[in-house]
C-alpha cells in the first residue's frame, strides 16, 4: 500500500515502513517535534481546573 506522506507528500510506502503514515526517520523526526512544540491541538473544551492552576501573568500583577 502506497499513500502521500502526511508531512512532504512524497509517496510512504507501508510494507516494511516502520515510520509509516510518513515516508522517512526524517518526516517522522519534524512531525514529532511539532507534537513536542504544541503545534498539534486536539479539540475540545478548556479544562476549568487548569486555568485556575495556571501561574498569574504580568497582566495580573499590575491590576
Amino acid at each position: 500500500m502506497t499513500r502521500a506522506c502526511a508531512l512532504c507528500k512524497k509517496p510512504a510506502i507501508k510494507e516494511g515502513n516502520k515510520f509509516w503514515p510518513l515516508c522517512s526517520e526524517r518526516c517522522h523526526l519534524v512531525d514529532l517535534g511539532m507534537w513536542l512544540g504544541e503545534e498539534y491541538r486536539v479539540p475540545g473544551e478548556p479544562d476549568p481546573n487548569l486555568a485556575a492552576a495556571s501561574p498569574p501573568t504580568r497582566e495580573d500583577d499590575e491590576t
